[in-house]
């Protein structure tokens, strides 16, 4: 426009403003009210939505008011199309960040809800958010104007050799995709490595797996490594599990007497050590005549595998005071050493001056 700047233009531009930041107050307002019933739902969607809410409509009313004031305004063409394309890409950035959290947020939501998706692994938050991020800076190229066709061929190109600088690093990203995919490994489940590492799975991202192991220090494994180890996972198929405790009496003990008392030992565990499977049927059996004792295994419940140490540790000792009260004796072991025609033979012992490895013997007169 070639016209001059009048009151008339400066009033009608400053109720637009004013109109947009007022929307912007009202709508705010409302959000608010909507996350406060937001929050007595069960779903945890709803509240990540509202939020982002939050920050996209107050900002595009505040948009909405400056572009009324600059359409009121006697600007020429040139400057009225900058205007619009800054209100377009602030629009455009607030908006890409708002749906990069909303979508986040929901794959957050989705994973903490259901047992058999990975629920706390960051690995799908971090890959959704940066292609939310990444496509919102698509189109604000395409909003400027920039042509983004050479920049996406210059991207597959250099692609491949980013792919192979960044090999290892595309390996464990790979790596943790397949190891959520397949539900081998979810945060929450206590894992063994053949290597010897083992804990509670904390959290699965882009790079690495973390374990946080019963001395309560965390291990951090790379994703690579932890695809090609041999693994023993307690919490799969199921999270109960049984334990095998190994007990032995005397030649001399009644068998039945045996059986029956350690019965009433095992359902009173059961029954009153926290963790333990109060349900699950004990099983003793017994399998060994030692040398100085015959040896039987009792088979018990456990909730999960941290759960068994506990419940280790009450059995024995209410078992070793059950037997005590019983009289059911629990034998120390012995040795017996083999005479053979009046000579101790003691293997592997060395003489008071003779060579290494030599064997001495005793003649007994």
């Amino acid at each position: 426009m070639n016209r001059a700047l009048t009151v008339d233009d400066l009033v009608l531009a400053g109720v637009a403003l004013a109109a947009g930041l007022l929307a912007a107050f009202l709508l705010r307002m409302l959000l608010r009210w909507l996350g406060k019933h937001a929050d007595r739902t069960r779903w945890s969607g709803d509240d990540v939505i509202v939020d982002a809410l939050r920050s996209v409509v107050p900002w595009a009313a505040v948009a909405g008011g400056a572009a009324g004031a600059a359409a009121a305004l006697p600007l020429t063409s040139t400057v009225q199309r900058h205007t619009n394309q800054v209100l377009t890409v602030l629009l455009i950035f607030v908006v890409t960040v708002s749906a990069a959290r909303v979508v986040a947020g929901l794959v957050r939501a989705v994973t903490q809800s259901r047992s058999g998706v990975a629920g706390s692994a960051t690995i799908f938050v971090n890959i959704t958010r940066v292609l939310v991020l990444a496509i919102g800076f698509l189109v604000v190229l395409q909003t400027l104007g920039i042509s983004i066709a050479p920049m996406l061929t210059a991207l597959g190109v250099g692609g491949l050799a980013v792919a192979l600088a960044l090999q290892d690093t595309l390996a464990n990203l790979f790596a943790g995709i397949h190891i959520l995919a397949s539900k081998t490994v979810q945060p929450g489940d206590y894992i063994q490595l053949s290597s010897g590492e083992e804990g509670y799975v904390e959290d699965i991202n882009w790079r690495q797996t973390t374990i946080r192991n019963l001395s309560n220090n965390l291990v951090v494994i790379p994703n690579g490594q932890l695809a090609k180890s041999n693994m023993t996972n307690f919490m799969r198929p199921d999270q109960q599990l049984t334990i095998l405790v190994q007990v032995g009496v005397a030649y001399d003990s009644d068998l039945e007497q045996v059986e029956r008392v350690t019965n009433e030992v095992i359902a009173e565990t059961m029954s009153e050590v926290e963790g333990a499977v109060p349900d699950h049927e004990p099983v003793i059996r017994f399998h060994t005549f030692g040398d100085s004792r015959i040896g039987f295994t009792v088979i018990l419940g456990v909730g999960e595998f941290s759960d068994q140490y506990r419940i280790k540790h009450e059995f024995i000792k209410r078992l070793h005071k059950r037997y005590r009260q019983e009289g059911i004796r629990i034998p120390a072991p012995t040795r017996t050493v083999a005479v053979q025609q009046g000579a101790v033979v003691i293997p592997h012992q060395r003489a008071p001056q003779g060579e290494p490895g030599e064997k001495s013997s005793a003649r007994l007169d």
